[in-house]
């Protein structure tokens, strides 16, 4: 498991990206915490930076718009899905993710 951060410190609509290998996005909407490859599956951008839409992501680049519950996308110039990950948050607060193994996906988000 990779501790982000305190759920306070990452606010209902709001990203982070984690600097792992490959980079991971948090995203906290609609009452409930996702993760995601942080990278286009289209071309190298960052879908932390994207514009969160209820539980999808905009790419910023070229508007690819990703499922955040199942990493799939759903017009073009997206293909390939990227994959998605487990966030739990612990009794005191603190957020953190798993890793998925290959590609894929992790069950679904964790409410907030």
């Amino acid at each position: 498991m990779n501790p982000v951060c305190h759920l306070d410190d990452l606010p209902e609509g709001e990203s982070l990206r984690l600097p792992t290998e490959p980079p991971i996005a948090v995203f906290h909407t609609e009452g409930t915490l996702y993760a995601i490859d942080d990278t286009c599956s289209h071309q190298d951008a960052s879908l932390s930076e994207g514009w969160l839409e209820g539980c999808f992501v905009e790419c910023p680049l070229h508007a690819a718009l990703f499922d955040l519950r199942t990493g799939q996308p759903s017009c073009l110039p997206a293909r390939r899905p990227v994959r998605t990950h487990r966030v739990t948050v612990d009794a005191s607060g603190g957020v953190h993710v798993q890793l998925a193994a290959g590609e894929g996906h992790a069950e679904e988000g964790t409410a907030a």
